[in-house]
């Protein structure tokens, strides 16, 4: 492997594996309705982050970092969104409640909401925009091929990330479930880190 595609797997990984939204739903919803819901979780928020890459590969990235109004309509959405959740999780009910079922109908809650966490966050198509052709060989006549190739290895990375944190909050589940302080406890944080990434969106700007 050349440089450049370690320098770019090192990187892709430490920021796959540092927490965000993604990873906090995942992480909320196999604690709280276990492994399966977890492994959901993970491949719905992973399936999320496609739709930016290919905006950023296509040139969405550059009006949305050029419309000013889009951008923020975008994140003042997402920031809306992640404050419901915070609500919704504090309050114990919504997509991330505390259940034992795996109805049909809970499987879609945590499909629906995961895709939601990931799709309303300006901020990654333009990390892509940002983040790839940096990592592309110069004078390379397969620029777009590159862009996309490295974007999959990342859509991968992010997502056998999320599932590692799937499986590890699953196995902690019964602990967790089986003392009830801490089941409130961990909600709570949970609500509070849905606020604080609310903040952090709220506080971003087009630049990267």
């Amino acid at each position: 492997m050349t440089a450049v595609s370690w320098s770019f797997l090192l990187t892709a990984f430490v920021i796959c594996v540092t927490p965000g939204t993604g990873a906090l739903f995942t992480l909320a919803a196999a604690l709280g309705r276990g492994a399966r819901a977890g492994l959901l979780a993970a491949f719905a928020c992973t399936i999320a982050v496609i739709p930016h890459l290919l905006a950023a590969v296509t040139g969405l990235a550059a009006l949305l970092q050029a419309s000013g109004v889009a951008f923020q309509v975008v994140k003042y959405a997402g920031v809306a969104y992640l404050l419901w959740m915070a609500w919704a999780t504090w309050r114990d009910t919504g997509a991330l409640r505390i259940e034992a079922g795996d109805a049909p109908a809970t499987r879609r809650a945590v499909i629906v909401s995961a895709i939601g966490v990931n799709a309303l966050n300006p901020k990654l198509t333009i990390f892509f925009f940002a983040f790839l052709p940096q990592f592309v060989p110069t004078g390379t006549e397969h620029e777009l091929g590159w862009m996309l190739g490295l974007g999959a290895v990342f859509v991968l990375m992010t997502y056998l990330v999320f599932v590692g944190y799937a499986v590890a909050a699953a196995s902690l589940r019964h602990q967790v479930l089986t003392r009830p302080r801490v089941v409130q406890r961990v909600r709570r944080a949970f609500a509070a880190c849905f606020v604080l990434l609310s903040g952090r969106l709220a506080l971003e700007t087009r630049t990267t």
